[in-house]
């Protein structure tokens, strides 16, 4: 995953993940057959890692806001502290192979497209349990939200903004607080306050 996200799925060859790993030509071929099925391998394998530390994490928190703020808050943190040189593998592989048909890029879309539809799937639990007002669009709120991690992951990589990823949860807060009930508002502000919590801790453990 890291080869990938750094070089690009393109380049990643048997032959450069043998030279990487220090095992034989022979023994990858074995495994993988050709660089179509290692490549596809490699998407899968990271969309494993993402649910383990994304989508498992938050799994028993209650459904609506609170669950869709557990997900983006375990997406930023994966995104920011996973130590993968191209950043955000989703990112990567997806500007790589948008324009390319194919089965990489059907494993990509694929898996990117369900973890819009989960976040859509909360917004629409959230609609449903009056945390948020129900003239909502529920995937257009979903996309918006999904964009700010995203350009986070973007200006860290490529300009280096050591806050963009606090700006991205700033811009969470913001379109989250356009949208929520009263009822969304007390949940919207305990998140908030568990977040900065758990900031603090943290910070703590590594100072």
């Amino acid at each position: 995953m890291d080869l990938a996200s750094a070089e690009g799925l393109e380049l990643l060859s048997i032959s450069r993940l043998a030279d990487a790993t220090g095992l034989s030509k022979a023994g990858v071929f074995g495994h993988f057959g050709s660089k179509e099925d290692l490549q596809i391998a490699v998407v899968n394998a990271a969309g494993e890692d993402f649910t383990s530390n994304v989508i498992v994490p938050a799994r028993n928190a209650e459904r609506g806001l609170d669950k869709l703020l557990e997900l983006l808050y375990d997406w930023i943190d994966y995104t920011h502290q996973r130590d993968l040189r191209g950043g955000c593998f989703f990112a990567a592989a997806s500007a790589e192979f948008d324009a390319r048909p194919g089965p990489v890029r059907d494993a990509v879309a694929y898996l990117s497209d369900s973890w819009m539809h989960i976040l859509e799937r909360e917004v629409r639990a959230a609609i449903r349990a009056d945390e948020i007002y129900d003239d909502t669009d529920p995937m257009q709120m979903a996309f918006e939200l999904h964009a700010l991690p995203h350009q986070a992951n973007w200006g860290r990589r490529l300009f280096h903004w050591d806050d963009a990823y606090e700006r991205a949860e700033l811009g969470i807060e913001h379109r989250l607080r356009c949208a929520v009930t009263p009822h969304g508002h007390d949940v919207l502000e305990r998140k908030l306050a568990e977040r900065l919590e758990q900031k603090q801790a943290m910070k703590a453990t590594t100072a």
